[in-house]
C-alpha cells in the first residue's frame, strides 16, 4: 500500500470524499487518475476532464507511486 502522507500533491480530509486521498485543493480523488488511466485515458484527457487538477500534481502522484513500487520491490 502506498504511503501518500509524503506526497505534496495530495491531501486527506475525513470530511471530504469519504476520507479518500484527493489532489490537494480539490475534491478529485487520487484513485480517479488511476481508474481513468487503466481505462485507456491519457494524462492530457484526465487534465481536461478535471481542470482543477494541475499537471504538476499528476506528475507528482505518478512519480510517488512509481517510487513506492520500486521501494516495495527492493525490500
Amino acid at each position: 500500500m502506498t504511503n501518500w502522507t509524503t506526497c505534496p500533491a495530495v491531501e486527506r480530509n475525513p470530511r471530504k470524499i469519504s476520507g479518500n486521498w484527493a489532489f490537494r485543493g480539490t475534491r478529485v480523488p487520487v484513485y480517479a487518475l488511476f481508474e481513468n488511466l487503466e481505462s485507456g485515458a491519457t494524462v492530457q484527457d484526465f487534465l481536461e476532464w478535471f481542470p482543477e487538477v494541475e499537471e504538476w500534481q499528476v506528475a507528482a502522484v505518478l512519480k510517488h507511486q512509481t517510487d513506492s513500487l520500486k521501494t516495495a520491490s527492493q525490500g
